[in-house]
């Protein structure tokens, strides 16, 4: 089992920034490949970012590329999404998900990740 918190969700204005981290435990957290999603009132959840097991190989979606940065500090068990000029249209819950037994690969579709956080709230005012 894996357990998964996500943190550093909040309230910033357009073309703010916002760090989220998620902090795994339980297992080997650097044999995990990540990802983080969102979801926004009444859309379907997206991924957003995702990163393999080693960190040298990252995922983002049309929309963020440029302004979201996903890592992973496995001396830390933990993975980033640093997230700059922000616009409302990022508003949403986040959510980090982690797949086991992987091999070099990342995953976007969320039903191939095993474990998952609580979400934390990003909102964007204009």
């Amino acid at each position: 089992q894996v357990q998964l918190v996500e943190s550093g969700g909040g309230l910033v204005q357009t073309g703010g920034s916002l760090r989220l981290s998620c902090a795994a435990s339980g297992r080997t957290f650097s044999r995990y490949a990540m990802g983080w999603f969102r979801q926004a009132p009444g859309k379907e959840r997206e991924c957003v970012a995702a990163i393999n097991w080693s960190g040298d190989g990252t995922f983002y979606t049309d929309s963020v590329k440029g302004r979201f940065t996903i890592s992973r500090d496995s001396a830390k068990d933990t993975i980033y999404l640093q997230m700059n000029s922000l616009k409302p249209e990022d508003t949403a819950v986040y959510y980090c998900a982690a797949r086991e037994y992987t091999g070099s690969s990342y995953y976007t579709m969320e039903t191939l990740y095993d474990y998952w956080g609580q979400g934390t709230q990003v909102t964007v005012s204009s």
